[in-house]
């Protein structure tokens, strides 16, 4: 993970609202996507607050499925970007949403370590997209994600889940 760039969300959407990695989002936890230095690995790193706890000294497993979900997004429209030859801050902007979050949980996740996400497209980029997002704590792989994320055009998309007209 390259700490020097700028992260792909402050790259291609600053005026995210997104909870988990809008960085517009006044109570969100501004979740930080780069790519890693080997060109496969999109990553990231957090480190959970007291408030996301689950049992005593474990972190939430809801919490664990919102990292893997905002991370595996950006993963898939990194790789977007990429097949298209486009730098992230290049419009118009890609976007994507969660078609299936699947997620396997290994080990329990203990609080008080900084989780890290690796995660890579697995197959085709398309307008259905692949990815496979591994979280570890410290070194230890606690859980896998394996979803799907569908390319939209998010203004047709809130259109249409609030019953209007997109034209």
């Amino acid at each position: 993970m390259s700490r020097h760039d700028t992260s792909l969300q402050d790259t291609a959407a600053p005026d995210g609202v997104c909870y988990g990695c809008g960085p517009d989002n006044p109570h969100g936890l501004h979740i930080k996507s780069f790519w890693h230095e080997d060109g496969v690995h999109v990553m990231a790193e957090h480190v959970p607050d007291a408030r996301y706890c689950g049992w005593p000294d474990l972190v939430y497993g809801g919490l664990i499925a919102m990292l893997v979900d905002c991370h595996s997004n950006w993963t898939a429209m990194a790789y977007h970007y990429r097949a298209e030859q486009r730098d992230a801050a290049s419009l118009p902007r890609i976007n994507c949403v969660t078609g299936n979050l699947g997620i396997k949980f290994i080990k329990p996740t203990p609080m008080g370590l900084p989780l890290t996400l690796r995660a890579k497209v697995e197959g085709e980029v398309g307008r259905k997209t692949r990815v496979v997002c591994e979280v570890y704590a410290g070194e230890v792989l606690t859980a896998v994600g394996d979803s799907t994320f569908v390319r939209v055009d998010t203004e047709q998309l809130a259109a249409a889940a609030h019953g209007r007209d997109a034209s």
